[in-house]
């Protein structure tokens, strides 16, 4: 099936995913590096774009570039139109109900989950409020609330992690009890554990609290409905979703919305301005002061159209099927030379796999897989409280999209024992 560009060849319809033929829609996947084809298994900090997401950003470009809400010539017109396109794709991406109101573009994740503290928890949240997290949570969820505590004097609470890697859920209720927010991970970008969600919204609406989800790592590889998972606010990042950088997005929920401040000032997000006061737009423009990301935005509506050609529930399966064939040959192949920090294979885990190989160091491992051309992030992943609860400083990360396969997997375990063999 040709793309909107005419050049792509998505892959929709049912059954398992062909592979071979999504990958040729990926330029970057025909690179050599180090004269070998590049293994491409980063996709837990950035996507790659099929040529359907560079091409629609070019022709924007080249045809259209104006700002938007602002001008009443054509191509400033056809730009606005555009760019309010793919906040309508974006909400029925992930069920929103009223994208129009309820979908703002940000820069990325980490500014969404800024906006919620910044402009919620600051109308919200006072000295004493209680606000619920996890041990697993990505710095972005955890600095902002951390910024309120010093401010307000608020409370952190955070749900523990278990030897598995799941959350522990069993004192729930006594951790929520008097909360006011509840904001933990769809998934894991460590761990790769794909936490409850719709359960932790019923038990946080039960004790009074709304929740916010850091939807970065699934919102790119599960299907998504705001509604039927129950919660209030949901962020993520294109850049993770085959999309461009420089775009993210705050889902909430437009009663939410309607009450809170704006985050920044400037044009575009104010319906009137005198000397000693303004008067802020509605949702969810008082949101999007200054010029938007456009191009960006355009970018992210062609790589949610070509997620939705391939399909979320094939993309989750071919996930899914390769974990665990990952997780079985590591286990295999390596033994307990090879540690994966994480869930076993199964329904609530996500092709992210942080490995701790024998005593070698992780940035040391990765220097040994780029010689086989294979992309990993070594690090503490801006995870560092979770890091200091698995008893190490850093991990070598490797994680999958849709356009990853045994043979990565494979190419993979090929460099891990030559690094065994090198540091001996």
């Amino acid at each position: 099936m040709a793309g909107p560009d005419g050049g792509d060849t998505l892959t929709a319809g049912a059954g398992p995913l062909d592979v071979e033929v999504v990958r040729k829609d990926f330029p970057l996947l025909g690179r050599l590096v180090h004269d070998r084809p590049i293994v491409y298994l980063d996709s837990a900090s950035t996507s790659l774009q099929p040529r359907s997401v560079l091409g629609a950003m070019e022709r924007y470009y080249e045809t259209t570039h104006a700002n938007v809400h602002r001008g009443v010539f054509a191509t400033a017109e056809e730009s606005t139109r555009l760019y309010e396109e793919a906040r309508a794709s974006v909400g029925r991406f992930i069920g929103s109900k009223d994208p129009t109101r309820e979908v703002i573009f940000t820069k990325n994740t980490t500014e969404s989950l800024n906006l919620i503290a910044h402009s919620w928890g600051r109308s919200n949240l006072g000295e004493g409020d209680i606000v619920v997290l996890s041990e697993m949570e990505h710095h972005a969820n955890i600095v902002p609330w951390l910024i309120l505590a010093e401010e307000r004097g608020i409370e952190l609470r955070y749900i523990p992690v278990g030897p598995d890697g799941r959350l522990e859920l069993d004192d729930l209720d006594a951790r929520v009890s008097g909360a006011k927010l509840v904001s933990v991970s769809a998934m894991s970008n460590v761990l790769g554990t794909i936490n409850p969600l719709r359960l932790i919204a019923e038990m946080a609406h039960r004790a009074g609290a709304l929740i916010a989800v850091d939807g970065a790592q699934s919102v790119p590889h599960l299907p998504t409905d705001v509604g039927a998972l129950g919660i209030d606010f949901l962020a993520f990042s294109a850049h993770k979703m085959l999309g461009p950088t420089g775009i993210g997005v705050l889902w909430a929920r437009s009663a939410l919305l309607d009450e809170m401040p704006p985050f920044l000032g400037g044009g575009g997000m104010i319906l009137d301005v005198k000397l000693d006061r303004f008067l802020a737009a509605e949702s969810p423009h008082r949101f999007e002061a200054g010029t938007p990301p456009i191009a960006e935005a355009v970018g992210l509506s062609a790589a949610v159209e070509y997620l939705g050609a391939v399909g979320m529930d094939r993309i989750r399966a071919h996930e899914l099927a390769l974990t665990g064939y990952a997780l079985d040959t590591l286990a295999e192949r390596l033994g307990t030379d090879c540690r994966v920090f994480g869930p076993p294979a199964g329904e609530d885990r996500g092709g992210v796999l942080s490995l701790a190989f024998r005593d070698v160091h992780a940035h040391d491992l990765a220097q040994v897989l780029d010689q086989f051309a294979v992309c990993v992030r070594p690090g503490h992943h801006c995870a560092k409280p979770l890091m200091r609860k698995l008893g190490v400083s850093a991990t070598a990360r490797a994680s999958f999209g849709l356009y990853n396969d045994e043979h990565d997997v494979d190419v993979l375990i090929e460099g891990l024992i030559e690094a065994g063999r090198l540091f001996g």
